[in-house]
């Protein structure tokens, strides 16, 4: 079970990354050292937020 949260954690952190610095063009790269520093420390809670915020627009 410990496993699957931090693979689920990994998995959050390089779909965030990805998606700010590869993907969405339109954001500064202030907000998106914020997005990328938010991923790693809070990784599922990060991607679920980005998604409602930055995805859904």
């Amino acid at each position: 079970m410990n496993l699957l949260v931090v693979l689920l954690s990994l998995a959050a952190f390089i779909w965030v990354a990805y998606e700010v610095w590869g993907v969405n063009k339109r954001i500064s790269n202030d907000t998106k050292v914020i997005w990328t520093i938010a991923a790693l420390f809070f990784s599922i809670i990060t991607a679920i937020v980005y998604y409602l915020v930055e995805k859904r627009k």
